[in-house]
């Protein structure tokens, strides 16, 4: 669950958005206001605020956001709940306050305004209050048994290292399986093999790296591992590219159906690989 809070001056605006009929809105809390309008409830805070003239931004906006699956199995007693004890892990008792939840997205969250200004004029202390708000809804999570940030944050976590994990294991086995010998191989064998592999090409028409796209993640080479950078993959399929570029300084490849060039360090990656490994060999071109 995610929690963001911010000090507005424009309440009535804000609430008539809270309140919005379209979005299905359906009022979960309402603590010492008595209206039924966003406009007559902003008339009530607005007696308390005009108590004190030093304080301009004198209503505070929330929004308290569950994750899509807890928020299905939530009911109006629950999503009570969750405002009741956002507003007291936030010290905001004994104050107006009104909340609303929009179920008209998947993503069902509740909008919350609460008076600044309590009963005596004075005005709540807002400081960091965008870090507090999360703090707030990660304990309210905890309290009430769902999940919260730091458990969406890991699961990514887990879940993108699955994915990194999977894309280098097709790569491995492309490399293996068809033994591409160009660019242009390596991109259709990937494609047989569930992986698509965009080719990123900058203003100037060269070969910058390549992204992969799998499993709906779109992730750079370097991002799944270090061996799949594009200037790693030239060395691993150099044999026909690494030959034309020596023999006839062609640094120009065919690639998805047009022709590109290769950036200066790129070619001179792939020729010096060339020159390493026929030396070692003991073959010259």
């Amino acid at each position: 669950m995610i929690g963001k809070g911010k000090s507005i001056s424009h309440t009535k605006a804000s609430m008539s958005y809270g309140w919005d009929q379209e979005k299905d809105a359906e009022i979960v809390l309402k603590e010492f206001l008595y209206s039924d309008s966003p406009a007559e409830i902003t008339k009530e805070f607005k007696m308390l605020q005009d108590q004190n003239h030093n304080c301009t931004k004198n209503t505070i906006s929330f929004i308290i956001s569950p994750t899509i699956e807890d928020g299905k199995r939530l009911e109006t007693k629950d999503l009570n709940e969750i405002t009741k004890r956002f507003i007291n892990e936030m010290k905001l008792g004994e104050r107006q306050a009104i909340a609303f939840v929009h179920k008209d997205k998947e993503h069902r969250h509740i909008h919350l305004y609460v008076n600044r200004i309590d009963f005596n004029g004075v005005a709540y202390n807002d400081s960091f209050i965008g870090k507090r708000s999360q703090l707030a809804a990660e304990k309210v999570a905890e309290q009430m048994g769902l999940t919260t940030v730091k458990q969406v944050q890991f699961e990514k976590q887990f879940n993108l290292g699955e994915i990194r994990s999977e894309i280098k294991r097709r790569h491995d086995l492309t490399m293996k399986q068809f033994k591409p010998r160009s660019f242009d191989d390596y991109v259709k064998t990937m494609q047989v093999n569930g992986v698509k592999v965009i080719p990123t090409i900058n203003n100037q028409n060269k070969l910058q790296g390549f992204r992969f796209e799998f499993n709906g993640h779109n992730l750079k080479g370097s991002e799944i591992h270090r061996n799949m950078s594009v200037g790693n993959i030239g060395k691993q399929i150099s044999s026909i590219q690494g030959k034309s570029i020596l023999k006839e300084n062609n640094v120009s490849i065919k690639l998805a159906g047009k022709v590109v060039d290769l950036t200066p360090s790129l070619a001179l990656k792939i020729t010096k690989f060339i020159i390493k490994k026929a030396i070692q060999k003991g073959i010259g071109y």
